[in-house]
């Protein structure tokens, strides 16, 4: 049995009592996840400001791009 059913299985079994508790619970392991999510693009944009290359402003085309990369489009 996976973890998930393992988990669905025992919240199958809990009363209608504890279900909001469980509720702001799960809620709360999600907002980890987008806390984590937000601070890893966060550092992103600040090493891409931090860079000091002059050419980090250059852009391309997707064509171009694509044909760089050997893709068809």
């Amino acid at each position: 049995m996976s973890e998930k059913e393992q988990v669905l299985q025992i919240i199958e079994q809990l009363p209608d009592y504890k279900m909001g508790r469980l509720l702001v619970f799960l809620q709360g392991m999600k907002m980890d996840d987008d806390i984590e999510d937000d601070l890893y693009c966060e550092r992103l944009v600040e090493r891409y400001l931090d860079n000091e290359d002059p050419e980090k402003h250059e852009t391309i085309s997707l064509e171009k791009f694509a044909e760089q990369e050997g893709i068809i489009l």
